[in-house]
């Protein structure tokens, strides 16, 4: 008699990337967990994962260190250099002589390994622990997988503390409640998840320590920057959104340029097709003290921008 499967230990189905050469390794991981609790997505070349990577990120990364074009060390560490994917848990797959020489772990960026020969129970439950450990560790919106509040909330304080000069852009998407009212949450999901990529693609484009993207919830993101380069950020963050949102529309909507749709209050209303809003705060020369503090000022500053019925910008540039 086959034993039942046990209850899945996650809220909802969880993605895997599997860089390996190895196909008996990828059919014994398929082997045990069903596609609904963790689906894994193969690929023999890690190029070619990197750039799935980078637009759909995954829940889990398991490298292989048997990768002919590039070592498993080098994807996992280019994956923790990225601020945005730091938090992506990844696991190293090994040959025994590979952890013969004691790691140095500030260098291999990775939060678990499998050694050959693989044993499928050890496997399960590493793979197991080391996906509870991140939902555990990470407040990452389920839906976006960027950080979330508390992370958002910590990085702030970190550089206001340090009184480093940055600047905090939250973003809002007008209109987005008509929207997701008319067409439903999944056709909106898809509209957050493409505003996410929108920012993220832009602000992993400038490099530096500094940049951050983070998904407050619903349809409000932030992201930082050095004060010098968030206007640019802004503009180009404006200019791909309105590309792209209006192919988000029945023809006949994009057509016409608006919706009928229902207010706050049930009122059935007429509705423009959907911007973006971004409020700045530029911290220079420590003046700000507090998150609360810069919280306040882009909440003052996102109104204005909103008064604006396409996308648009406030910089705040004031000192002390």
């Amino acid at each position: 008699m086959s034993q039942a499967p046990a209850p899945s230990l996650f809220q909802r189905k969880q993605t895997a990337f599997l860089l390996s050469p190895d196909k008996p390794f990828a059919e014994m991981l398929r082997s045990l967990w069903p596609p609904e609790v963790i689906e894994f997505r193969v690929f023999e070349v890690g190029v070619t994962a990197i750039e799935h990577l980078f637009n759909d990120p995954p829940d889990l990364l398991l490298v292989d260190n048997r990768l002919k074009d590039i070592s498993g060390r080098e994807v996992a560490n280019l994956v923790k250099s990225e601020n945005v994917y730091r938090q992506l848990p990844v696991v190293m797959c090994v040959d025994p002589i590979d952890v013969e020489t004691p790691w140095n772990w500030n260098e291999v960026e990775i939060d678990d390994f499998l050694v050959r020969p693989f044993n499928p129970s050890e496997v399960r439950d590493r793979i197991n622990l080391t996906l509870c450990r991140a939902m555990r560790a990470l407040d990452a919106n389920p839906l976006s997988k960027l950080p979330g509040n508390t992370s958002i909330i910590q990085r702030i304080q970190q550089l206001v503390d340090s009184r480093a000069d940055f600047a905090l852009a939250y973003c809002d998407l007008d209109y987005f409640k008509s929207y997701n009212d008319k067409y439903g949450f999944s056709r909106g999901d898809e509209v957050l998840m493409m505003s996410a990529r929108i920012i993220v693609n832009t602000i992993r484009s400038y490099q530096g320590g500094l940049s951050f993207v983070g998904h407050v919830g619903g349809d409000d993101f932030v992201f930082m920057l050095p004060p010098d380069t968030v206007e640019e950020a802004c503009k180009r963050i404006i200019k791909a959104f309105d590309e792209i949102v209006p192919h988000f529309y029945d023809p006949e909507d994009r057509a016409r340029g608006n919706i009928t749709s229902v207010d706050r209050e049930g009122n059935t209303k007429v509705f423009p097709l959907m911007a973006i809003s971004i409020a700045v705060v530029v911290n220079t020369e420590g003046r700000l003290r507090h998150y609360g503090e810069v919280s306040s000022i882009a909440m003052g500053l996102k109104k204005k921008a909103k008064e604006n019925p396409k996308s648009s910008y406030v910089i705040d540039r004031r000192q002390a």
